[in-house]
């Protein structure tokens, strides 16, 4: 462990969740973050990407589906190790969450212990990504529990260990043809903001720009 005394403990960057229906635009939301972004693309439907000259894309292969687990680690290990980039996305959960599942249950049979093993996995990914130094956004499917509520399409107990590193966690939505973020945890979906005082807002003013500055930024400022 580290010991930082009387409060002077570095500021991480923020690391945020949007779940919600498909089409609600969860992946254009990467355009609003800034600096170098390292995309991983789990359910293909990365188009509306295209032509951001800040973004690169890592797209799973079938090859990676058997290793998924091992490949993910790798790779961000890999791009995180680099430094090239100030943010990494993971783009959709849910199919990442699924296919970790499957290889889970392909190597044992005891359902109680391989859902363990599931979000002991995404708790230790989720802390990696918390100690890289790096602003984190990830992505996932909704599914609807009825009566206006909703959660995040995963198992409730890995979307617990992999959220719980996250500053903010939201629902996106649209809303008379504007497109919203839910950040309160007392509207019945998940949800939680860390990060500032706001528990609704518009989709295209998620990130709050002010606190988002690029470490190359901070570096320069520091070297003048």
């Amino acid at each position: 462990m580290k010991y930082y005394k009387g409060g002077e403990f570095p500021t991480q960057p923020g690391m945020y969740f949007v779940y919600g229906d498909g089409g609600t635009g969860k992946t254009s939301l990467v355009k609003q973050f800034r600096g170098h972004k390292i995309v991983f693309s789990f359910d293909l439907s990365a188009n509306v990407l295209i032509g951001d000259k800040d973004t690169d894309l890592m797209v799973l292969e079938r090859s990676d589906v058997p290793v998924i687990q091992k490949q993910v680690q790798g790779m961000i290990w890999r791009v995180i190790d680099k430094g090239d980039y100030d943010v990494v996305v993971l783009d959709n959960v849910t199919a990442l969450q699924n296919l970790a599942l499957e290889n889970i249950d392909n190597a044992a049979k005891d359902n109680r212990q391989n859902y363990q093993k599931l979000q002991l996995w995404f708790r230790q990914l989720s802390q990696f990504l918390r100690e890289s130094g790096k602003t984190v956004y990830a992505t996932a499917h909704q599914i609807d529990l009825g009566d206006g509520h909703f959660e995040a399409d995963m198992n409730q107990k890995t979307f617990n260990a992999f959220t719980s590193m996250f500053d903010l966690v939201g629902r996106i939505y649209l809303k008379d043809g504007q497109r919203m973020i839910d950040l309160d945890p007392e509207s019945g979906d998940h949800a939680k903001n860390r990060i500032d005082e706001r528990k609704l807002v518009k989709a295209d003013e998620l990130i709050p720009q002010l606190h988002e500055i690029k470490p190359t930024e901070t570096k320069t400022k520091k070297e003048a």
